[in-house]
This record gives C-alpha cells, structure tokens and sequence, in this order.
C-alpha cells in the first residue's frame, strides 16, 4: 500500500505489517483513504481528531444556512383597522425573522366586481412595512385571490446595524417666560 505521512507527504509503498508499525510507532492510526487506487492509499492520522473535526464542520455549516419559509397572511377587502394593524404587525414580526410573506385578499361574492379595494390594502400594507420588506411579486389577481409577496429587505437590516439608532422623537412643551398662562381672572379684580 501506499503510505502517507501526517503531514501529507508521501512515504512510500510499504506492507501493511510494515505500515502499521510506523504508526503505532507515531501513536497514531492507519486509515484507508482510497482503497480504489492501485495500490491502495492509508494515511497516518489522528483519526479521533478527525471525526471531530468533521463533526464541528458539519455542524458550523448547519449553522450558517437559513430556512426561509413562506408565511401567509390573509385580509378580506372589508377588514377592521385593528385586525388590519394586528395582522400588518405579524407581517412584519415574519419578516424580521427572515421569512417570505404571501399577502393574500380574499374576495367573497359581490367583492369581486372592486379588486382596487384589495389592491389599495396591499399598497398600504406594503407602504407601512416599507424599510422592512421590498416587493418580490406585485400585486395580481388569482381567481377569487389577490396576491402579493414580500421579502425581507437586506439592505433595510445592514443600515439599521450600520446607521444610528432610530430613537422616537419627543417633543416637550416649554413655555417662554412672556407666554406664560395667565391665572383665571376673577369678577373681583375689575
């Protein structure tokens, strides 16, 4: 067989008596790495060390992908303003998580003769979650569905991260000394 040192070099074509040897002598083990090739290539290595290598790889690379679901939210044209600022609000909880959102309005019997009622919801739902989410299928009517997709807008995240805070503004009344309220005038004084 064909040994290869630790290190990557090669040592030779040894037997495996021979081979075995040598990495006993290293405290190491002997591991078949191409047993197709002719004659077959083992390796010297650590072969604890490697699994656990391997095994932390696996599990940075889980880490690092995402699972982007799409979400759905459904409106009706005639929808309430606390169920439309609730559900918008969800909307947007999804989409900070990283998901797709399919928006769709349900159209019920005589609704379907104003699809501009559904597209002005959708409009206004995508103008209130504007720095969070970008259009990725405009509006279009499907059956007795109208349908609009959002995604979440990475550009929106890297200048929220990079930009100053958006702390709320607050206003505080101050009065000037001159425009001070004058105490409630009595009947007496005149």
């Amino acid at each position: 067989m064909r040994l290869v040192s630790p290190e990557g070099e090669q040592i030779g074509i040894k037997p495996l008596p021979e081979a075995l040897h040598i990495a006993r002598e290293l405290e190491m083990d002997l591991v078949e790495v191409a047993p197709q090739a002719n004659p077959p290539v083992c390796r010297i290595m650590d072969y604890g060390k490697f699994k656990y290598e391997t095994a932390q790889k696996a599990k940075e690379s889980r880490r690092k992908t995402t699972n982007v679901a799409i979400k759905e939210m459904k409106y009706r044209p005639k929808i309430g303003g606390g169920d439309f600022d609730t559900k918008t609000r969800k909307v947007g909880e999804f989409l900070d998580q990283g998901h797709k959102v399919k928006i769709t309005i349900m159209f019920r019997g005589r609704e379907m003769a104003h699809p501009e009622l559904g597209k002005k919801i959708l409009d206004r739902i995508a103008d209130q979650l504007q720095p969070l989410a970008k259009i990725e299928a405009h509006p279009k009517l499907d059956g007795r569905n109208m349908i609009m997709v959002l995604a979440p807008d990475k550009r929106a995240k890297a200048h929220a991260k990079d930009g100053p805070g958006d702390a709320p503004e607050t206003h505080e009344m101050h009065e000037t000394p001159g425009e001070a309220t004058p105490p409630a005038a009595t009947e007496e004084s005149s």
